[in-house]
């Protein structure tokens, strides 16, 4: 099956900006390098705050149904953490997102050996992957930053120097769009994510929030959470076809890897290039509600099952469940699963995908 998203234009936007964009430093690397902050601030208030380490967004600031703002992304107040090993709060995950099952796969007939991070496994692009990188501002102004960064040729065991590029872009409707691209010069895999973990309350864990996903089906996997090879029907626990407390059915997950939801969700009415409605977040306490468009046929629902013990923003400590993600991406072990949609990138082709999140109350 041929890369869905080769050649696909980005989807333009009408929206009117009125943004407010400003760089300033924010730490230094081991090696010396400047990491860099970025602050976006809308027409009504939304603050977005994203740094060139990981190319992670750091802050969400959004409103609750009386206007009072706060940040509903989970992280750190200093900027040290941000820079030390951590739950992949905020970051991009690359240069493969999710897993590889024992870190290999073949292109063309050729096996490739990736450095394995989960157990035997591969995760998140490995031990330094894009998540661990300082990457570099492009461009910052009016409501968009752009980021940069070169893997080179066999970076982490991946073949092919890869430049991608991820851009964000904070609209006066209060979405967050964000726009990937990137170009090879070898037969590689790709499979981009941000790893945001979102709580859009006050409360210390994320049960009582509601959920919908417009997936009629899922990527079962095994006790390594590499899937199985087949899709299932999203039925009991795992259907979340209309909106359903996160809380309610997570304890028929209690034998599950981690113990809560860590699954990908297969987009109903997906359409390569794209943007189709991937899933609504609510928070009944204080109205928020965050709306997913991707271009992206699956996502990655994550519980925050291995949350424990960590130091974090204005004094919390993140315990199991403190937070989730929502990660739109091409299924987990794509480059070993012949039935799922492709994630190779060749020479001359140019991979794109956006995905969406919506701000809004309720």
């Amino acid at each position: 099956m041929l890369r869905p998203f080769l050649a696909v234009a980005m989807i333009a936007t009408t929206t009117t900006m009125h943004a407010n964009l400003t760089k300033e430093p924010f730490a230094k690397t081991a090696d010396g390098d400047a990491v860099e902050r970025v602050t976006i601030t809308n027409k009504n208030g939304l603050i977005v705050r994203v740094i060139t380490w990981g190319a992670s967004i750091t802050e969400v600031h959004a409103p609750d149904r009386t206007g009072k703002l706060a940040d509903v992304t989970l992280g750190f107040d200093e900027p040290e953490p941000w820079l030390k090993p951590h739950p992949f709060f905020g970051c991009i995950a690359g240069r493969f997102a999710n897993r590889i099952a024992k870190g290999k796969f073949s292109i063309d007939g050729r096996e490739w050996t990736l450095a394995t991070n989960n157990g035997e496994n591969h995760l998140h692009g490995g031990k330094s992957g894009f998540d661990k990188r300082n990457w570099r501002i492009v461009s910052a102004e009016g409501a968009t930053v752009k980021l940069a960064y070169s893997s080179p040729d066999g970076e982490e065991g991946y073949p092919g120097k890869l430049d991608v590029a991820v851009a964000y872009t904070l609209t006066d409707s209060n979405e967050l769009r964000i726009d990937y691209e990137a170009v090879t010069d070898r037969p590689t895999v790709l499979n981009l994510t941000n790893h945001a973990y979102w709580n859009l309350g006050s409360g210390a864990d994320i049960l009582g929030h509601e959920l919908q996903l417009p997936a009629s089906k899922f990527v079962p996997v095994d006790a390594g959470s590499i899937p199985t090879g087949n899709l299932a029907a999203a039925e009991g626990a795992m259907d979340f076809t209309k909106p359903k407390l996160i809380g309610k059915d997570i304890g028929a997950l209690s034998s599950a890897p981690g113990g809560g939801f860590d699954h990908n969700w297969v987009i109903d009415g997906w359409n390569p290039g794209q943007l189709t409605f991937a899933g609504e977040l609510h928070d009944p306490s204080s109205g928020r509600l965050m709306r997913v468009s991707t271009t992206e046929p699956g996502i990655q629902f994550y519980t925050g099952n291995y949350l424990k013990d960590v130091a974090g923003k204005s004094g919390r400590t993140y315990g199991k469940h403190a937070g989730l993600c929502l990660e739109t991406q091409h299924f987990p072990d794509s480059p070993n699963q012949p039935s799922f949609p492709s994630t190779v990138l060749r020479p001359g082709e140019t991979f794109k995908s956006t995905t969406v999140y919506h701000f809004t109350v309720k």
